[in-house]
């Protein structure tokens, strides 16, 4: 099938062919990203603490459930941000958009950071989280679509699903380093340090990253040959409905790694909420899964390069649809440190092998001009519907139910439907882009 005009990538035909691809690239790249995903997750994993400094109620789990909820409305303003930011991708460049969306998070990162508690300005506390958490997501709403476009862009022909890994490996890192830095503060300060400010450590020290990520992104190179701010608009309105076929299937595999993803970011709550772990123990299976998302990422790219996405994208995600429910059956049979970081790793690397593969096979079918926009609308539409009421569902759940096992239902149900998705995807390795 044919999806838009073909095209040689102009850096194959550059003697700085090589240094355009050069690991300063990747790195540009994946720092900004890995720092956006690091503050939206340093939220996730301690949402515990923050439910209880911010949202006070009349037990944890109220507080939890509250503390989850304004941590889907992040997710709220995703769609916002896929839609501008990912537009002026396309008609301005990746580089400006990627700049933006850096200088957005530096502002909701801040001001999580120095927000006061619930006790100390009263009712204003909450809704300054509320606040940064809508400006945290429009811009990791608008930061998905322009990077990976970017990655794909430079990459080799016949290394595209290689590179466009790096975008979720860059989060396998994010959830990696949030990991370890709450394991250090958890097992460095005493519990009620680290409810009073402990937690407020890993959004202070993002801030001093940001620096770096803004120095390497300024001297990116741009992938967008043919943008065109005058007339772009009306360019990307005929090709999204063009196109509206492949996004509207690409909001469904989507959705299928938003759900798995976000199901495992919640294991750091799980572990403590339910299974009842120490918050070291939690935090070390977060670190397990950041580690394993890494790995696997890189893994899916690189099997996706040899023998397609289609296959690398389905294999995977049935085992997830097949084995989710007899993991979560077997840690709460028999929980312990051992099963609780086993078991995160394994679905972790799971998803991540799928993930990694759908996420160049999707940018792979559009044009240069609706590219980082049809990415960016596909995956804020599926986060901010899905992935956003994740975890507000399946701490729900849990509370309804009294089935700790019960998250595991959500997650295969999300599964098949993604699997049909999956296969009416065209197949995008063989495509030869146009820039």
């Amino acid at each position: 099938m044919n999806h838009g005009k073909l095209a040689l990538n102009p850096f194959e035909k550059s003697p700085a062919r090589s240094k355009l691809v050069s690991i300063r690239l990747v790195a540009a790249t994946v720092s900004g990203n890995a720092l956006e995903f690091y503050d939206f997750l340093a939220y996730s994993f301690f949402a515990v603490y923050i439910g209880k400094t911010f949202f006070p109620a009349t037990s944890e789990y109220a507080s939890l459930l509250l503390s989850v909820g304004v941590f889907g409305v992040g997710f709220l303003a995703r769609p916002l941000g896929g839609f501008l930011i990912g537009g002026y991708a396309d008609r301005v460049g990746r580089k400006p958009a990627m700049l933006l969306t850096i200088a957005l998070i530096t502002v909701g990162t801040l001001g999580l950071a120095i927000t006061p508690s619930y006790e100390s300005i009263g009712m204003a506390a909450p809704i300054c989280v509320v606040i940064c958490r809508l400006i945290q997501g429009l811009a990791l709403g608008g930061e998905v679509g322009p990077s990976t476009a970017f990655l794909i862009e430079i990459a080799p022909p016949n290394k595209r699903g290689l590179y466009g890994a790096w975008q979720l490996a860059s989060q396998g890192l994010a959830a990696l380093l949030a990991g370890a830095i709450g394991m250090l503060l958890t097992t460095s300060l005493p519990s009620q340090e680290m409810q009073a400010w402990g937690w407020r450590v890993p959004f202070a020290l993002g801030l001093l990253l940001i620096p770096v990520a803004i120095y390497l992104r300024r001297y990116m190179p741009e992938t967008l040959q043919h943008g065109d701010i005058a007339n772009g608009a009306a360019a990307q309105k005929m090709g999204l409905r063009k196109y509206r076929g492949i996004i509207a299937l690409a909001i469904l595999v989507i959705m299928g790694a938003n759900v798995s993803t976000y199901v495992s970011h919640y294991m750091t709550t799980y572990a403590i909420s339910t299974l009842h772990f120490a918050p070291t123990v939690a935090l070390a299976a977060t670190v397990a899964g950041g580690l394993a998302t890494f790995i696997f990422a890189i893994i899916g790219g690189w099997l996706s390069d040899i023998y397609g996405r289609r296959p690398v994208m389905i294999i995977p995600r049935a085992l997830i649809a097949l084995l989710t429910y007899p993991a979560f059956l077997y840690l709460n049979t028999y929980p312990s440190t051992t099963s609780l970081l086993v078991i995160t790793a394994f679905l972790a690397a799971l998803i991540a092998t799928s993930t990694s593969a759908s996420i160049s096979a999707i940018p792979e079918l559009l044009p240069s001009h609706i590219r980082a926009l049809g990415l960016s609308i596909a995956y804020s539409v599926s986060v901010a519907i899905f992935g956003g009421s994740t975890q507000l569902i399946i701490t729900w759940l849990i509370g309804f139910t009294g089935d700790p096992t019960s998250p595991s239902w959500y997650v295969t149900i999300i599964s098949l439907i993604t699997l049909i998705a999956m296969y009416a995807l065209p197949e995008g390795r063989d495509k030869m882009l146009n820039l």
